[in-house]
């Protein structure tokens, strides 16, 4: 009877062990969605109910700043292209708000020679780096409008009478990387460091940066 108690008890310590044990490594597409998803904390429906206004600019302390063209001067660009901004103006149809469906832009550029990996990133310079996309493609570089679904693209959406700027990039890697930094739908004042991040690969080698996409567009909210 004793016996059959400390086998019992043997067992149980075991499961409980097992239960606690650390999760797997994720893999990347796993590892994109915590970071771009799970910590939007939000889906298109909540943000419809209990949307937050993007906020006007806030002092931010990084010590790397994007250059003035929008991105980093050092490395070579490519051309991007959106069948959705008109003029310098993002159309209604990408937004937010009730003039619009807030789906993700068409996007389109050329394949870049040894890249294997693009990340997505479109951002309201006026509100603090507030990121309203954030994704990645491996062999796609034709991206339809709606192409992104989830919570990893929330419109714009300014205050009332106000215009912003939104900034689209696209980044061509040469290899993954271990996650995409950044939340969606919240201000991000390191976002330049995110970029910079992007140029070591999930084996840690720098130079991982081949070239980026730029678009910069305004939106006006009525």
């Amino acid at each position: 009877m004793k016996t059959t108690k400390v086998l019992a008890a043997v067992l149980c310590a075991a499961m409980l062990a097992g239960c606690q044990a650390a999760p797997a490594e994720t893999t990347l597409e796993t590892a994109a969605e915590e970071t771009v998803v799970t910590e939007a904390e939000v889906t298109e429906t909540e943000q419809t109910e209990t949307q937050v206004q993007e906020t006007e600019p806030a002092e931010t302390t990084e010590a790397f700043v994007l250059g003035d063209d929008g991105f980093l001067p050092e490395y070579e660009t490519f051309e991007l292209t959106s069948e959705d901004l008109h003029n310098g103006v993002w159309d209604n149809v990408i937004s937010n708000t009730l003039a619009g469906e807030n789906v993700s832009p068409q996007l389109s550029w050329e394949p870049v020679d040894d890249a294997l990996f693009y990340v997505v990133y479109m951002v309201d310079m006026t509100a603090n780096y507030w990121i309203h996309w954030a994704d990645f493609t491996e062999d796609v570089t034709t991206l339809e409008r709606g192409w992104t679904t989830g919570a990893s693209y929330i419109g714009p959406y300014p205050p009332s009478g106000s215009t912003h700027t939104y900034d689209i990039y696209v980044i061509a890697l040469r290899n993954p990387i271990d996650r995409i930094r950044g939340t969606v739908n919240t201000q991000n004042p390191n976002f330049a460091q995110f970029i910079r991040g992007l140029d070591t690969d999930a084996d840690g080698n720098t130079g991982n940066i081949i070239s980026y996409g730029y678009l910069s567009g305004e939106f006006t909210a009525q």
